[in-house]
């Protein structure tokens, strides 16, 4: 039996495009999503899960079941529809009533400013390796600080790693670029430039609140830790997905081990990045300034070495052991090992989380206090008698609680955690039939129905103690 802080927040988890629907209505502007969908997928994003109108039976049932925080991202392109110039105040009033409910019963909102969904006129710009793309964030970011006073807790971005690895390295983002190192490393380094600008106008304005950001932080392990090439395999892609950007957070600067693993895979792939003086002096500048870390975790990785040509298969569709990933390089990924895993091979190790906030605290000591900002079990829901019976999402997140508890026993200041996901909603690149929440909901009558997990996790949030 493990007992939580009696301040520890119970959240749910959400983002604007994966729940709002209401994709081209209310004013808002198209984002890159809705062409790639259309082009790429066997879904879309309408009408996911109506959150646009559902909200206040969403913020009901947090409220009912023990539910006191909630992740919630502000749609950039529902604010400005071409993502700077004219405001569409039909959008931003979308979002005053919704903190609003949220105070109403009782859930702090965590809003997040941007969450996988640039509108669709930056993104065909290049994006954020677009450097003018930096600014109209920072002015976005700037408008809303100062028109949504009631918000007590902001997050410039959520999951920078996986927006690069998404859009140039799997290519199951768009713009769907396979294997380009360069672009995924510039996106990452301008993503933070943007982020260190955002938090350093908050905290020179003296903004009300606090101020962070979300880095999903999967864990990397050597196949076998004896073998000198799983070893360096597993710390090249921790440096991708983890060190690059935990770096640029709190150092301010990419650590020399950190920038020769960059440019050991540059060197072997091609392209160069581009970091100016002015860049270093803004991360340098930022690096003490974060109030919070947010930890989206899911799972961990166990790398191996390879010598050959990169090739990554995506399983969108939940056929177990159809995922292949290999990087020219840096390793190739071992999915055969004795640790369970989900249909899409999410490596399910608890320990990873808990491997991974300790090293935060060592490595990043001025990391100041840390919410586990995702974590959940994607499922293929079996919905009968008005329920599921999900006790693998269960156990699941009971076990990565565990790990929560050790972790604040072993000294390290966590605050809350926040299930991903609240209700169920649609995945980036997987749709409707991954479940990750709280809530069922049946897509064809927008219906909400608590699941088994709802229950156990509202006695959680009433006990705070872990049997």
């Amino acid at each position: 039996m493990k007992k939580l802080p009696e301040d520890f927040i119970f959240g749910g988890a959400t983002a604007a495009y994966q729940a709002e629907g209401a994709t081209q209505s209310g004013g808002k502007g198209r984002v890159a999503w809705d062409t790639y969908l259309e082009e790429n997928y066997w879904y879309t994003a309408e009408p996911a899960s109506d959150f646009y109108n559902q909200y206040p039976v969403d913020l009901e049932l947090s409220e009912k079941f023990g539910v006191k925080g909630i992740r919630i991202s502000i749609a950039w392109s529902r604010i400005f529809p071409d993502g700077y110039g004219e405001v569409n105040e039909e959008g931003v009033q979308f979002y005053h009533n919704l903190f609003k409910e949220c105070h109403k019963r009782n859930v702090e909102p965590f809003v997040t400013l941007h969450h996988f969904d640039t509108p669709e006129k930056l993104h065909s710009n290049g994006d954020f390796l677009n450097r003018e793309n930096i600014d109209h964030f920072v002015d976005y970011a700037k408008y809303c600080f100062e028109e949504f006073k009631e918000v007590n807790y902001w997050t410039t971005f959520n999951e920078i790693g996986p927006i690069g690895d998404g859009q140039y390295l799997v290519g199951k983002f768009p713009p769907g670029i396979k294997y380009d190192f360069a672009k995924l490393f510039q996106s990452h380094h301008n993503m933070m430039v943007a982020h260190a600008r955002a938090l350093k106008l908050f905290k020179e304005n003296g903004y009300k609140g606090e101020i962070g950001i979300v880095h999903a932080l999967p864990t990397k392990y050597p196949y076998d830790p004896e073998n000198e090439e799983d070893v360096r395999a597993a710390e090249l892609e921790d440096i991708i997905h983890n060190k690059f950007i935990l770096d640029a957070t709190y150092l301010g600067k990419y650590s020399d081990k950190t920038m020769e693993g960059v440019n050991h895979i540059l060197n072997v792939n091609g392209g160069k990045l581009e970091v100016t003086d002015e860049d270093m002096e803004i991360l340098d500048a930022a690096k003490d300034l974060n109030d919070f870390l947010g930890i989206n975790y899911y799972m961990s990785d166990w790398m191996r070495g390879f010598d050959g040509e990169s090739e990554i298969t995506h399983n969108s569709k939940g056929a177990k052991g159809g995922s292949k990933y290999q990087l020219k390089g840096v390793g190739q990924r071992e999915f055969d090992i004795d640790v369970p895993r989900t249909d899409w091979d999410w490596m399910i190790y608890p320990q990873g989380l808990y491997d991974q906030i300790m090293r935060v605290k060592k490595d990043y000591p001025n990391y100041k206090k840390i919410y586990v900002t995702e974590n959940g079990l994607g499922y293929k829901d079996e919905f009968k008698d008005n329920t599921v019976e999900d006790d693998a999402r269960i156990d699941y997140v009971k076990k990565h609680f565990e790990a929560i508890a050790d972790a604040i026993e072993d000294g390290v200041d966590i605050r809350g955690y926040f299930i991903w996901s609240l209700m169920d909603v649609f995945s980036w690149s997987n749709g409707y039939e991954k479940r990750y929440g709280l809530f069922y909901v049946d897509f064809e009558t927008q219906e909400r129905y608590p699941k088994k997990s709802a229950y156990w996790y509202k006695e959680l949030s009433e006990k705070k103690v872990i049997e």
